[in-house]
């Protein structure tokens, strides 16, 4: 039982040795993959070393036994916190997305509903940031079209963990079944009448790609830069500052103008473009396979909807796991974290019975 955990630890204490060289850390991005990396073993890792420890425990103690019975119920001890390990450690060997680990990118668009989608749409991008702000994450808005009342047209939202934390931890494993068709219910601030509309944002979530993950080759990209347009100061409307991204083998556009240097949009519209190829490779390879993305949808269709906001009944549902709350005020704040583990959990249930029936 548990033979690959051997190889495991092996991978473990070197990367630990190699943690340890300082030469390693002159290097931030080769530091960064191995201290995400320590992060993802180490619960596999211990957990075992002490499965193996318990082991030895109930056979010191089964042959003390033999002339001491005391030592009996220490053996049976033993075992049975060994066998409670073993559960533990099946959940940790489970095969997760390897994505788990990487920071997001989050694009939120308004949808069907007018400009009562777009203050939505707003609503969104700050619930997503304090929820960011409440697990101690880094927030940046990267990109982003204000509608005429102050909602939100689109915008792009970078999180980003705070050092090495463990996969389970991090923003994509936690941000992930986010995507999809939000559905609101409320009466907007332009009806007279106090009726209430439905109206519906979209969410994509996107693991951020480092450039080892997706190279990107100068031909294959075409580059136009233009004045920005909207708030931002006195570069908006007076520089060549926005740039768009055009990726010719693919046809993906990305465009950025919310910072004040043609350099820093075009530094952030190159970190889009690298997470919307990963994002597109990572689900070429899903398609014969079960996979969260699945449930991200692309379109703003009231119908594809993956979660209800019903203001009038103070209520949020989730309709792909069945959660319900009355908390839309705290929800709203960034209190995502009960809806989130009911998704996590369902899709850890799902990936469970699938190794299950793969044994």
């Amino acid at each position: 039982m548990f033979e690959g955990c051997a190889e495991l630890v092996a991978e473990f204490d070197d990367v630990e040795r190699r943690l340890a060289d300082p030469s390693v850390h002159a290097d931030a991005d080769a530091s960064r993959r191995l201290a995400r990396r320590h992060a993802e073993l180490k619960p596999v890792v211990e957990a075992y070393r002490l499965w193996v420890r318990l082991g030895e425990d109930e056979a010191a103690a089964l042959e003390l036994a033999a002339d001491d019975p005391a030592f009996r119920a220490e053996a049976e001890a033993a075992a049975e916190q060994r066998d409670q390990v073993a559960e533990r450690l099946r959940s940790l060997l489970v095969p997760r997305d390897p994505l788990d680990g990487n920071d997001v990118l989050m694009e939120i668009k308004a949808g069907e509903g007018g400009a009562e989608s777009a203050l939505f749409a707003g609503d969104l991008l700050r619930m997503y940031a304090r929820y960011a702000e409440r697990r101690g994450w880094s927030v940046q808005v990267m990109d982003q079209e204000e509608s005429d009342l102050g909602g939100v047209k689109s915008a792009v939202l970078a999180v980003k963990s705070r050092g090495a934390v463990s996969p389970d931890d991090a923003p994509y494993a936690r941000l992930k079944f986010e995507g999809g068709v939000h559905r609101v219910q409320r009466v907007p601030v332009t009806e007279s009448q106090g009726r209430i509309h439905t109206s519906a944002a979209g969410v994509i979530v996107l693991p951020e790609a480092e450039e080892v993950d997706i190279q990107i080759a100068p031909d294959d990209v075409r580059v136009d830069v233009y004045r920005s347009s909207g708030p931002g100061g006195q570069s908006v409307n007076t520089t060549d500052s926005a740039v768009r991204i055009t990726h010719i083998p693919t046809g993906i556009v990305v465009t950025c103008q919310n910072e004040k240097s043609q350099l820093q949009n075009r530094e952030s519209a190159m970190r889009i473009l690298r997470a919307r190829l990963l994002a597109a490779a990572q689900e070429e390879q899903a398609q014969a396979t079960a996979s969260a993305r699945r449930s991200q949808v692309r379109t703003v269709d009231r119908s594809e909807r993956i979660r209800t906001y019903n203001f009038p009944e103070n209520r949020i549902t989730d309709h792909r796991v069945g959660f319900k709350s009355h908390n839309l005020t705290a929800f709203l704040d960034g209190d995502l974290d009960a809806c989130v583990q009911a998704c996590i959990g369902a899709d850890f249930a799902e990936r469970l019975a699938e190794a299950a029936d793969n044994r």
